[in-house]
Formats: structure tokens, C-alpha cells, sequence
């Protein structure tokens, strides 16, 4: 009897820690050091919630820089890649479709170098960055399609320069760009 009333007190003092103190000394401690990241790295334009730095968003039109597919249409609740294998025929047709997409978009024929992250879905379908390289590979449409001089896209290209990151810490990852940053820079680009 004693060992369980002592098993009991444990339990409880353990449920206190771990689910109430801890918990709540982190929550704590995230708002005072790192509140934006704490709070899903939103994006306000005024008062209004645009988005998150963290989570892709989909931009079809010609004037903006595209983000990688999503086989889930951006939505994140169910946060998850398409499964399907090299052997799969429905991945062979939508490769085919978003690569014919990339051309026609970028007047451009036969067998160009398009940067994979362009043509195949990020695994989480929510990846909010593309290379450099795939933002490059884009900077001719969006000026064209926004008519830009050759100031502004030379405003552009400095605006795809500046938000480049390295991989962390320079080891970890490869250089990116994220896409709903960019646009919202170039929104601005007089």
C-alpha cells in the first residue's frame, strides 16, 4: 500500500512537471527571446494576417514568382507529399505537366535544365523556399510580366540577391529563397 500511495505522489508530481511547469517555463521563455518565431513567424500587412514565412502559399500568376508544387495544394492540415514512386505513372504525368507548365510560362523549348524543385512536390507539400537558381531561372517572366525597365529589374535582381540564404550555419542544406518574401518585396519595386 505504501509503494503505491509513493507510485501515485511520483505520477502526479510528474504530471505537474512535465505537462504544467515545464511547458509553461518554455512557452515563457520562446515569448521572450524568440516572440515572432514563437508565434509561427507570421506575416501582417497592417493588421491583416498574410501569411507565414514557414508555410508555402501557391502563386499561379505570371507576375509572381512560383513556389514549388504541392501535392496538397498548400493546405496544411494534412501536410504531406503525394507517395508516389519513381514507377509511378501518374508522377511521370504530372512531372510532364508541370515541365510543359515551366516552358510554355518561360518561352522556352526542348531540353532546358529546370531546377528539380520546380517540377517535383516538396515532401511536407508546404515548403515555403525554392534554390536561387529556380528564382533566377524565373526573374525574365515576372519581369516581363510586370513590364519592368531595366531599373526594375535590376531593383529585382538585387531584392533575389539580398534575400538568399545560405545553408545554416554554412554546412547544413542548400541556398533559398523564400518565394512569399520575394513577392512581397518585388510588390514594392516602383
Amino acid at each position: 500500500m505504501k509503494t503505491t500511495i509513493v507510485s501515485i505522489k511520483v505520477l502526479l508530481f510528474m504530471i505537474l512537471l512535465t505537462g504544467v511547469v515545464y511547458p509553461l517555463t518554455m512557452t515563457g521563455i520562446s515569448q521572450l527571446l524568440f516572440h515572432h518565431k514563437a508565434n509561427g513567424s507570421l506575416i501582417f500587412k497592417g493588421n491583416t494576417l498574410i501569411g507565414s514565412e514557414l508555410i508555402g502559399q501557391q502563386f499561379d500568376s505570371s507576375i509572381y514568382f512560383w513556389s514549388r508544387p504541392s501535392a496538397i495544394k498548400y493546405n496544411p492540415l494534412p501536410s504531406s507529399g503525394s507517395n508516389f514512386g519513381p514507377s509511378s505513372d501518374k508522377l511521370k504525368n504530372l512531372v510532364s505537366e508541370r515541365r510543359a507548365l515551366w516552358l510554355n510560362a518561360t518561352n522556352q523549348v526542348g531540353n532546358i535544365d529546370i531546377p528539380a524543385e520546380m517540377i517535383f512536390a516538396s515532401a511536407s507539400g508546404l515548403d515555403p523556399e525554392i534554390s536561387p537558381k529556380a528564382a533566377l531561372a524565373q526573374a525574365d517572366r515576372v519581369a516581363f510580366s510586370r513590364s519592368y525597365t531595366n531599373r526594375q529589374k535590376k531593383q529585382m535582381m538585387q531584392i533575389i540577391s539580398g534575400l538568399s540564404k545560405k545553408p545554416q550555419y554554412l554546412v547544413f542544406g542548400e541556398p533559398r529563397i523564400n518565394v512569399f518574401e520575394l513577392n512581397l518585396s518585388i510588390d514594392s519595386i516602383r
